[in-house]
C-alpha cells in the first residue's frame, strides 16, 4: 500500500508532470522530451507498462530523501533497472534531499552487487532549490512553492509566503497543496507550519487554514504512531503480514494505535495484535 508521503508525491508530480523534467533541465543541464515518463518511487516489476501509444524516449523516477539510508539507495537502483526493463529506454534518478547533508550523501554514486551497474543519482538539495518569499510568485506555480518549503521552510518567511499564497488561491486547491506540503515535509518544518498557520498574527487567515491544520496535524500523529507500532513488532522478531501492514498503516483512529502499541510490546504472534 503506497504511502501517504508516497501519494502526496506522485499527486504533485501528475498535478504538473513537466516539473521533474524542468528540473533536470535548470539544474543540471539536462535536455529531456516533454513525453519523458516521471514516475513517483513505484517502478517495481508488478506496475503497467506505458499505454500503447505512449512510447517515451526516457524514464524518470522521483524519490523523497529525508534520512541517510543505504537500504533506500539500494531501492533507487533497483527501480531504476526495473523501469528500464519495462521501457527499454534511459532511466534517471531525481532525488529530492530537502537536507544540504542528506543531499550530498545522497549525491555519491550507488554501487550494486550487479557487476558494471553503478547508479549515479541526481540529487536537489537546498542549494538548487531558490528560497520563494513572494506570493504572487508562489501561486504562479505552487508545486516549486512547495519544493521551496521544503528546502526552506524553517524559515518563518518562507513558510508564510507559502501559505499566503495559498488563501488566493480557491479553497480546495489550497488545500491540497498545503496537504501535500505538510506530508512532505520534514518533522521541524512541519512544526514551522504548525506554528505559522496557528499564530495571531499571521495576517492572512483563510477558512481552509484553521481546519485544514487541523486535519494535517491528525494525519501527522496518526503517521508517527504507525510507525511507532511496526517499529515496536520488528524488534521484538514478529512478522508483520501485508494485511497486517495496511490495516495499521492505514488506521487514522488515535485510540486504536495506542491500543495496538500497547499490545506490540508483549504480542509473540501478529494474530495477538488484533484479539
Amino acid at each position: 500500500m503506497p504511502s501517504s508521503v508516497h501519494e502526496a508525491l506522485n499527486a504533485l508530480f501528475r498535478n504538473r508532470p513537466s516539473l521533474a523534467v524542468d528540473l533536470l533541465c535548470d539544474v543540471f543541464d539536462i535536455d529531456l522530451p516533454s513525453d519523458t515518463l516521471v514516475e513517483v518511487a513505484s517502478a517495481g516489476p508488478g506496475a503497467p507498462a506505458p499505454p500503447a501509444w505512449c512510447e517515451p524516449a526516457h524514464g524518470v523516477i522521483v524519490e523523497l530523501q529525508h534520512t541517510v539510508s543505504e537500504e533506500d539507495r539500494q531501492g533507487w537502483a533497483r527501480r531504476s533497472a526495473a523501469l528500464w526493463l519495462r521501457l527499454r529506454r534511459p532511466v534517471l534518478v531525481l532525488v529530492l534531499a530537502p537536507d544540504a547533508g542528506v543531499c550530498d550523501w545522497a549525491a555519491q554514486p550507488v554501487v550494486t552487487s550487479l557487476p558494471g551497474y553503478v547508479l549515479h543519482p541526481l540529487v536537489v538539495g537546498p542549494d538548487q532549490v531558490a528560497p520563494i518569499s513572494d506570493p504572487a510568485q508562489a501561486a504562479e506555480c505552487l508545486e516549486l512553492a512547495v519544493l521551496s518549503v521544503l528546502s526552506h521552510g524553517g524559515d518563518e518567511a518562507v513558510a508564510g509566503t507559502f501559505l499566503e499564497a495559498l488563501a488566493k488561491t480557491e479553497e480546495s486547491h489550497g488545500a491540497r497543496y498545503y496537504e501535500y506540503a505538510y506530508r512532505l515535509a520534514s518533522t521541524d518544518v512541519r512544526r514551522v507550519l504548525e506554528e505559522t498557520m496557528s499564530s495571531a498574527t499571521w495576517p492572512v487567515y483563510s477558512p481552509f487554514a484553521r481546519e485544514h491544520f487541523t486535519r494535517g496535524r491528525a494525519t501527522g500523529l496518526s503517521e508517527g504512531k504507525a510507525r511507532a507500532v511496526l517499529a515496536v513488532l520488528r524488534a521484538r522478531g514478529v512478522s508483520i503480514t501485508d494485511e497486517a501492514l495496511t490495516a495499521i498503516t492505514s488506521c487514522a483512529d488515535q485510540e486504536q494505535l495506542d491500543e495496538w502499541a500497547h499490545r506490540a510490546a508483549t504480542a509473540l504472534t501478529i494474530d495477538e495484535l488484533f484479539v
